[in-house]
């Protein structure tokens, strides 16, 4: 079993900028195309100042496995 818990996205972007629920569904709607409906979990989007190395995004994802009882 495979199931995506949670995205949480980080954009680097201006004071303003409202629309960073559109750039996160960039890694959000892959997941979902591959995983289906275990791939719909919690999702968050923030608007952040900085990031580290000056990067666009960052995301962290919580996914649990279980491995197939045999």
């Amino acid at each position: 079993m495979r199931q995506v818990v949670k995205v949480f996205g980080m954009v680097n972007c201006r004071a303003g900028f409202s629309r960073t629920p559109a750039v996160i569904d960039g890694c959000s709607d892959p997941i979902a195309e591959v995983f289906g409906d275990a791939g719909r979990g919690a999702r968050s989007a923030v608007g952040m100042a900085e990031l580290p190395f000056d990067i666009a995004v960052e995301i962290e994802a919580v996914v649990r496995v279980v491995p197939d009882a045999r």
